[in-house]
């Protein structure tokens, strides 16, 4: 979706990713060539010998999960949320329910309706997935998967099996203990070679727009041009399409294809970090967007600008710290909003829910935007990490929580086995927990043992 939400994050094949934790790129001084001397004699070459192709280390790499396990409730894989722990409403009263072969609730068994809460969100993501792993684009991917040992159907018959384990346990060590038992881990390496992997969260934000331009409503997001696979390279960068303020308006080579007004040039361009958005339109009905395309240009952090220039500690960034200094110094984003080059286009999806790279909706709290290029897609997956969790008065407090995922989506800041951003949902408390996430944690894959 990012981002793909791609920030689509969104779906957008973007994903959707938090931008205040990019990491600056080392600026290397030019050094003169040293001169090589010439022999005055001509040598003799060996025979050229056959390149070997390079090893690339696998991103996963299986584990025994018991020499993780310092306790019952540290071990990896005990969920207490899927039952109302850790924040969320979960079953009053779990029971077993009945399933088909694949794992599935049967129509007259009322699964639906008797998981409570977080379950259902699980189940629901589980689906997603198990829809994603039928399809062409799924074939695809995974005959490229650079892991052999994870496939498409081992991928699938996890995902089948898990779901029957999610709708029949009890309680979160009746579930771990299964899982542990019938299933392999696979650790990602991480961003160290040691495990450790760095965490950001994504959400879809609620705007208000107009769908015609005003006095108030004045900063616009577009439709992808018809012709933009035709578009020559480089692309136009983020400057020459909307104008250095953002109101390059009938000058804008994008002229005639504005699709929503908003009422300032933050809320539109926080929609096209986050890839998506649901509305609130002035004449009182409803939509979304989601992400269309975007020009070839790679990500720019502005956090990370703004505080490479002094104007805010590096320490502490976070993106309601970002947001608050741009509304009392909004002539600053004059400056540095242009500094990321990449345009996203959107289209009107008519308030459906928020989608990832993978094209199926992402579900809060049990979706995750990973590095296609490494890590499966659709695939199970459990994280160990920090996330914030409100406390009253207006409050946020941290706790270290054991979470059942989904890879459902990417993003152009999620590179390498050592990111990931996890959707957090829709909305304000959506944002701001969002805005707060971000440190280091454990991800793992789960499949069937063979």
């Amino acid at each position: 979706m990012r981002k793909t939400l791609t920030l689509a994050s969104l779906s957008l094949g973007i994903a959707l990713v938090n931008p205040i934790w990019s990491v600056f790129a080392q600026q290397v001084p030019y050094l003169p060539p040293i001169p090589i001397p010439v022999p005055s004699q001509p040598e003799i070459s060996p025979p050229p010998q056959p390149s070997q192709p390079e090893e690339v280390s696998p991103a996963l790499v299986p584990v025994d999960i018991e020499t993780l396990c310092n306790s019952l409730y540290s071990c990896p894989g005990w969920d207490e949320q899927i039952w109302g722990g850790n924040g969320k409403l979960g079953d009053a009263e779990p029971r077993t329910l009945k399933s088909d072969n694949a794992g599935r609730p049967t129509r007259g068994d009322d699964a639906q309706r008797s998981t409570g809460g977080d379950r259902r969100a699980l189940l629901t993501a589980i689906d997603n997935s198990l829809r994603y792993l039928t399809t062409d684009k799924a074939v695809a991917a995974y005959q490229n998967y650079p892991i052999k040992q994870i496939s498409l159907e081992r991928v699938r018959r996890s995902l089948q099996r898990f779901r029957q384990l999610v709708v029949s346990s009890e309680s979160p060590a009746q579930l771990q203990a299964a899982v542990r038992r019938e299933f392999v881990f696979y650790q990602s390496v991480g961003n160290d070679g040691n495990g450790n992997v760095k965490f950001t969260a994504y959400y879809e934000p609620v705007y208000a727009a107009s769908r015609v331009r005003t006095s108030v409503y004045k900063y616009p997001i577009y439709r992808l041009p018809p012709d933009f696979d035709k578009w020559a390279k480089p692309h136009p960068k983020r400057v020459e399409l909307e104008g250095k303020n953002g109101l390059l308006g009938n000058k804008s080579p994008l002229r005639g294809l504005e699709l929503f007004w908003f009422r300032n040039r933050l809320d539109a361009y926080l929609i096209q970090i986050q890839g998506s958005a649901q509305l609130k339109l002035t004449n009182g009905t409803t939509t979304s967007v989601g992400y269309a395309g975007g020009t070839d240009y790679p990500w720019t952090s502005i956090g990370g600008e703004l505080a490479k220039d002094g104007k805010l500690p590096l320490k502490g960034l976070t993106m309601p710290v970002l947001i608050q200094y741009f509304q009392q110094n909004p002539k600053e984003m004059n400056n540095y909003l242009p500094r990321w080059e990449r345009f996203v286009f959107f289209k009107e999806t008519g308030g459906t829910p928020a989608t990832g790279s993978i094209r199926v909706p992402v579900t809060p709290e049990r979706s995750i935007a990973t590095d296609k290029s490494v890590m499966p897609p659709g695939a199970l997956a459990l994280i160990n990490t920090s996330v914030p969790y409100p406390a009253g008065g207006g409050q946020l407090v941290h706790r270290t929580v054991n979470r059942y995922v989904l890879d459902q989506d990417t993003g152009s800041a999620i590179k390498g086995p050592g990111r990931v951003d996890y959707f957090m949902g829709s909305g304000k408390l959506a944002g701001d927990r969002a805005g707060v996430t971000g440190g280091n944690g454990k991800l793992y894959y789960l499949l069937l043992k063979d």
